[in-house]
């Protein structure tokens, strides 16, 4: 099955409801978790027959909605970093000790303001390798040992990201990688609203199409955590959702006959037809600037506070 989305939740869903099955998935697990106006949906992928449903690997995908990230006030945002925080401390606790090093390497390209959002979060990390390195004193002794890079993309450096931090890897030797990259998203109430974080590395790409060498347990030799957060669509995806607002505004005006457009497989058909036209682009809101600038403060201060 084809899924144009990075979101373990979202390919659930899709897989479920194009195989119409009222219960769970066999190798998946799912549940949902309420706190405040924000919802946490686990999806653990337990065996070989989940991992190849939803074409992900066996492991843990936390999924984190919240009413916005742009735009919220100084409580909103204590509260949205706090949590994201909180899961970020459990996922790396699950793997390597308190005082274990840790590598963060944003991914994407600096210069694409929606695949802009990993390099710009490591500017704002706080780094403590060297300090703990040479001036201990200065620096609470219950703080990790954090480095972080952000290594560009293969088409602006020539070097594929995992080469680039397996060098890394290999010479600092740190016990744990977190990542951070911009997701693509199957819908577009998504976008800056959703906050994926999973324990099982990266396909940098995947979800636009265009995967890069993985970055995960087995090319790297050491846990790869992921976080992201959805930046873009496709036009299909777009395409989808007006239908579907279209469909509810003409029933609220009394047009009961418009339930037949709910065709069950409407994206398939939709990207089935731009394919052809090559017209089925990767899209970002026209406030991206600011969104992207938002997410950064919030994932940065997350990341610094889990540390």
């Amino acid at each position: 099955m084809f899924f144009r989305t990075d979101l373990a939740l979202e390919r659930r869903d899709i897989y479920k409801k194009a195989n119409k099955l009222e219960e769970e998935i066999p190798g998946v697990l799912c549940e949902v978790e309420t706190k405040e106006e924000n919802k946490i949906t686990r999806v653990e992928i337990t065996s070989q027959e989940g991992e190849e449903a939803l074409n992900k690997k066996i492991g843990n995908y936390i999924t984190i909605d919240v009413k916005k990230i742009n735009n919220i006030t100084e409580k909103e945002f204590e509260n949205i970093s706090n949590l994201i925080s909180d899961e970020i401390e459990k996922i790396i606790d699950k793997h390597i000790s308190k005082q274990d090093d840790i590598l963060v390497v944003g991914l994407g390209n600096l210069y694409s303001t929606p695949d802009s959002l990993g390099s710009k979060v490591v500017k704002k990390i706080e780094i403590t390798r060297h300090i703990k390195k040479y001036l201990p004193q200065y620096i609470d002794k219950n703080a990790r040992t954090v480095s972080a890079i952000s290594p560009g993309v293969l088409g602006t450096t020539g070097i594929e990201t995992l080469e680039f931090v397996k060098g890394i890897v290999d010479t600092i030797k740190p016990k744990l990688v977190l990542v951070i990259d911009s997701l693509c998203s199957r819908s577009i109430n998504r976008i800056s609203k959703s906050i994926q974080l999973s324990d099982t590395g990266i396909v940098p790409g995947g979800g636009v199409g265009n995967a890069r060498l993985e970055l995960t347990k087995s090319t790297l030799g050491i846990p790869v955590i992921a976080l992201g957060i959805p930046t873009v669509v496709d036009v299909a995806t777009i395409t989808e959702d007006g239908i579907e607002l279209w469909i509810e505004k003409l029933k609220e005006k009394g047009n009961k006959d418009v339930e037949v457009l709910r065709e069950d497989n409407k994206y398939e058909l939709i990207r089935e037809a731009l394919l052809p036209t090559e017209l089925n682009f990767i899209v970002t809101p026209k406030e991206i600037d600011s969104l992207i600038d938002s997410m950064t403060e919030v994932l940065a201060t997350s990341i610094n506070n889990a540390m």
